[in-house]
């Protein structure tokens, strides 16, 4: 790893930052046709293109990036744990995906802000970076963006590489580019990574040592909801057995439908709620069901009867962890590879999984060895569980580990603030 200002630029890196030069040829029509089929935010679009930026907050700014929905609501614990360590500190949080914005919005860390990245211009680079001036940067995960990461390096602004995430499979992919990402990882002042396989895959791309300091999806604090909904829904469905299966995808539902027909012999006042991850999905889902279904998306709550709800809406999980026994996580049952399950840990949810979790085999590592949750194979399987002994000692194991595992995200917060004072000294 080099000093901020002295990025190698090798061939790769210089091609690319060439043909940077042409994407406000095409930007400004490409995101209008995005905006048009609902994939863009209609009144804070511009901000990809360096506009209508949100004031700077005044004194020391520290700017973290994360791609989309999950990673960046794993930032909130990151951002609580530097806050805590210095009060006059501020956040600038950038993601690209529409759906990041809106649930990371409703979930807002103090004296955070959040913005869309801009796309990877030079022109559109330096509108945001002459307007927030960041004291450090810090990338999350898996999104680098080399003509940013180019123009940081060159303003002498530290950059942090953090909680890095490389399976096999796009390990393989940068591989095609290695010098690429050779030159990205050595512009980083700290380079840390989830897990000791991804930590080998980024010393092959680039001889540069990565820190395994694990996952920081267990230090984020519970996802908030509306209290009084909350209240309600608990007292319209109370003593019914509630379980989801969140965020969704077609493969998850199918066993999950299938498990809850066997369930209702033996609880037949149990709910079943779906979250989608998509929920534009949420009428393709509807209409796969032989009875009506109560749609959150219509404003229909169920009624004691309704043994399924839909909850096709973002930003609703703090809602749905809160009042169900159990979750079966999705995206554990097709090449999805999992989604976070730390979110259902810390509300006391009984975590159950699918086969498929080869984005989070770290994570559910450590809730297995805790006992924290419960790997299913099939719809069978899933039905048994739910109707099992185990899974309230389930869900306190899990809250047990989540509590250990975000130990170690208070080291990073060391770790950035002794880089970001050392620069700044």
């Amino acid at each position: 790893m080099t000093s901020p200002g002295d990025m190698h630029r090798g061939p790769l890196l210089r091609l690319y930052l060439g043909l940077s030069y042409l994407f406000p040829l095409i930007a400004s029509r490409l995101l209008r046709k995005r905006l048009a089929r609902g994939k863009e935010d209609a009144t804070r679009w511009p901000e990809k293109l360096g506009k209508g930026l949100a004031p700077r907050p005044e004194g020391r700014l520290i700017w973290l990036h994360a791609v989309g929905l999950g990673e960046v609501l794993s930032l909130r614990g990151l951002i609580a744990g530097l806050a805590a360590r210095d009060a006059d500190l501020s956040f600038l949080v950038t993601s690209t995906t529409r759906a990041s914005a809106q649930v990371f919005t409703a979930n807002l860390p103090p004296r955070t802000i959040h913005q869309f990245l801009p796309l990877d211009a030079p022109t559109y680079r330096k509108r945001f970076l002459d307007h927030f001036q960041p004291d450090l940067c810090v990338w999350a995960e898996q999104d680098l963006w080399p003509g940013f990461v180019s123009d940081i390096a060159a303003r002498d602004i530290p950059q942090a590489l953090i909680a890095a995430r490389m399976n096999e499979r796009s390990f393989q992919q940068h591989d095609r580019a290695q010098s690429l990402y050779r030159d990205l990882y050595r512009a980083m002042a700290l380079l840390t990574a989830q897990d000791t396989g991804t930590a080998a895959h980024i010393s092959a791309l680039s001889d540069s040592t990565a820190e395994v300091t694990g996952s920081l999806k267990p230090a984020a604090p519970a996802l908030q909801h509306d209290a009084a909904e909350t209240d309600a829904l608990k007292a319209l469905l109370a003593d019914r057995f509630i379980w989801a299966v969140a965020p969704s995808h077609a493969a998850d539902e199918t066993h999950a439908l299938a498990a809850h027909t066997q369930l209702r012999q033996t609880h037949p006042d149990a709910l079943l709620i779906i979250a989608p991850r998509f929920p534009e999905r949420g009428a393709a889902i509807a209409g796969s069901i032989d009875d009506p279904v109560p749609m959150r998306s219509r404003a229909e709550q169920p009624s004691p009867q309704d043994p399924i709800w839909l909850c096709d809406t973002f930003g609703d999980l703090g809602m749905i962890y809160r009042l169900s026994q159990a979750v079966l996580i999705g995206g554990t049952f097709d090449d999805t590879e999992g989604h976070n399950p730390w979110e259902a840990a810390a509300l006391h949810t009984a975590i159950l999984h699918g086969p498929r979790i080869g984005n989070f085999t770290t994570d559910y590592a450590q809730l297995g060895q805790a006992k924290g949750a419960i790997a299913v194979s099939d719809a069978d399987a899933l039905a048994q569980a739910l109707i099992g002994p185990d899974l309230d000692t389930t869900a306190q194991n899990a809250l047990t580990a989540t509590k250990a595992a975000g130990a170690q995200t208070n080291q990073l917060c060391s770790a950035l603030l002794r880089l970001m004072d050392k620069t700044h000294g």
